[in-house]
């Protein structure tokens, strides 16, 4: 088996895979969440129908989609917030293995939602996942005044996973919505090591480091950024769990 790395251009992101990553995680994946479990069809039609209707394969990892379902599970979340649904990939693994909780996922793209929407009825999950489509910045800020106005309960997870350049005022407004001690996992923040490349000025690569940066400063939050190999290339996400007295 080669162990050399190559990179590939895949509608704008430039990845760097290894033969070994990805057959360990299809290894891995293979043994403990194998086609036998409740969910898989669920989530090989999410995948299936969303590459058929022409969605970018941008999705979280499987691997990374349970470990974030899982935490979810350690955490007892009863209401999640996704920022970035594409085509109900993730939002369905946080759903189906934790039968206790209902997520909220916004989505800009209409077409994006169209094929979400669908993807989760097949699931049987569309009375726990709400799609909603709309600018995010917007939709977060209506969500926080429905959760001032106590139309909505606070959230205990969130996954940010949209556009790069306003991760750090997702962020911010994922603590102003937060549960003391909720999780929040940001996506895509170490971009095959690009995030210390200060010759970059490109607002989707100074992205991480203004978050970085930025959740540094935040005295709310305790934070790490843990980097990560796997089928879907070198990154890595933030994670930050809101301090109790925040």
């Amino acid at each position: 088996m080669s162990t050399g790395n190559f990179k590939f251009e895949n509608k704008g992101h430039n990845w760097v895979q290894n033969d070994v990553w990805t057959a360990v995680d299809g290894y891995t994946m293979g043994h403990l969440h194998p086609s036998s479990k409740p969910n898989a069809s669920a989530l090989q039609n999410a995948l299936d129908a969303s590459k058929a209707a022409g969605l970018p394969d941008i999705s979280a990892s499987p691997a990374q989609s349970k470990f974030m379902a899982l935490q979810c599970r350690v955490l007892g979340v009863t209401h999640a917030l996704e920022v970035g649904t594409l085509g109900g990939y993730s939002a369905i693994w946080l759903a189906s293995e934790n039968p206790q909780m209902k997520l909220t996922t916004v989505e800009f793209d209409p077409h994006h939602v169209e094929v979400a929407r669908k993807n989760i009825e097949y699931a049987g999950l569309s009375d726990r996942i709400e799609v909603i489509q709309g600018s995010g910045l917007e939709v977060l800020n209506q969500l926080k005044e429905e959760i001032q106005e106590g139309k909505r309960p606070k959230f205990g997870f969130f996954f940010i996973d949209a556009d790069k350049p306003n991760n750090l005022n997702y962020f911010n407004l994922a603590v102003e919505m937060a549960l003391p001690k909720a999780m929040i996992c940001v996506d895509n923040v170490v971009r095959g090591g690009r995030l210390i490349d200060q010759s970059l000025t490109d607002p989707r690569e100074t992205a991480g480091r203004i978050l970085v940066e930025g959740v540094a400063k935040d005295s709310r939050v305790e934070s790490v950024v843990m980097q990560t190999v796997g089928e879907k290339s070198y990154d890595g996400c933030l994670w930050a769990i809101l301090k109790s007295d925040a």
